[in-house]
């Protein structure tokens, strides 16, 4: 399913970086920090213990693009300290962040991630197709927070592969450790430039085919770290090439081994938001309800959108997540705490 989802982006992808040129912002540095000072110290104090000001220190980050709402995506260049990897790492804040009255409140973060090989070898060079105006994520998550059905995200929007082969969002040993950068660098990324939460119910994946399976097998890996993902689509066990000769590797980051691991732990909860359009084959639908059947228990909480006539693409998949998926992980999350001030 990889490979079609490659395919499928890569025309979008070029149109949507040419009607990026002609944006006067583009290219132009943005700050995230909304009054953080370079050394990370917030000129108010949180509203609550659970906020997170930002940390510092800040990224540089240049507009991408920007919404008719005066929201911009941006991208910046992560050097991971903790992984090794350097990559692509774009961002967006909603409208509220701006907002006085949540300006000493942490937001709820979404780290999207996207299918296909999602590399430098694509046209335009966009490794992660949610940024794009074609897609419109983040028109339509301003859309569903308005309607009450999402929570105002933030939205980190990371690479999800270092070149031109699948590393199935993990530590393969001998290769780039793209399990560590992101669960831990894409985070603390998002942490020393946002305001962000402390505790697990402020943090989520989303993402299709391959990029599902890595936001679900992480969220299942590290249920401390996370509490919720959206995988649409996905890949139900690890299956890149560059695992042979690893499979004890392999089978650590498998989503059912670790699913079977926090049910004898007994927690914590989790919610998996699983989706799948009619259209789709059985050999995407059947391992989701294999999964749901056998490990839909307990602190595991699942939840399965089907959506009518949808096949094996973002825009398909943002249906679901309107008809109930982002409802689904929004009512299990925390939002912004606003402090009247």
């Amino acid at each position: 399913m990889k490979r079609l989802s490659a395919v499928a982006f890569a025309a979008a992808l070029v149109t949507a970086c040419a009607l990026l040129t002609g944006c006067s912002e583009t290219g132009n540095p943005v700050d995230f920090n909304a009054g953080a000072e370079n050394n990370g110290a917030a000129r108010v104090g949180p509203v609550d213990d659970d906020t997170l000001l930002p940390t510092g220190p800040k990224n540089d980050f240049r507009i991408t693009r920007t919404l008719d709402d005066g929201t911009h995506i941006a991208r910046t260049t992560l050097k991971g300290p903790k992984s090794g990897v350097t990559g692509s790492v774009w961002v967006w804040a909603p409208k509220e962040y701006r907002d006085p009255k949540y300006a000493k409140s942490g937001f709820p973060v979404l780290i999207a991630l996207p299918g296909g090989l999602g590399s430098p070898a694509e046209p335009g060079g966009v490794t992660n197709y949610w940024v794009g105006g074609d897609i419109e994520l983040q028109e339509n998550l301003t859309r569903w927070t308005a309607e009450g059905k999402s929570l105002p995200f933030l939205v980190v929007m990371p690479m999800l592969n270092p070149d031109t082969r699948y590393h199935d969002a993990s530590d393969i040993p001998g290769r780039q450790k793209m399990g560590t950068w992101l669960t831990d660098d894409v985070v603390q990324l998002t942490k020393a430039n946002f305001r962000t939460f402390k505790s697990r119910d402020g943090w989520a994946f989303m993402g299709s085919s391959s990029g599902g399976f890595a936001g679900l097998k992480s969220v299942l890996k590290h249920p401390e770290k996370f509490k919720a993902a959206i995988a649409s689509g996905p890949d139900m066990a690890p299956d890149s090439p560059l695992w042979a000769g690893h499979r004890a590797e392999k089978e650590a980051n498998d989503p059912e081994r670790l699913a079977r691991r926090l049910l004898r732990k007994g927690g914590p909860d989790v919610y998996l938001a699983f989706q799948a359009g009619t259209r789709e084959s059985t050999a995407v639908k059947a391992p989701i309800e294999r999964f749901r059947r056998l490990y839909g228990k307990g602190p595991i909480h699942t939840a399965l959108q089907l959506i009518p006539g949808g096949r094996h693409n973002a825009w398909d998949y943002q249906k679901g997540m309107a008809a109930g998926s982002i409802k689904f992980i929004s009512d299990h999350m925390k939002a912004p705490v606003p402090s009247g001030s």
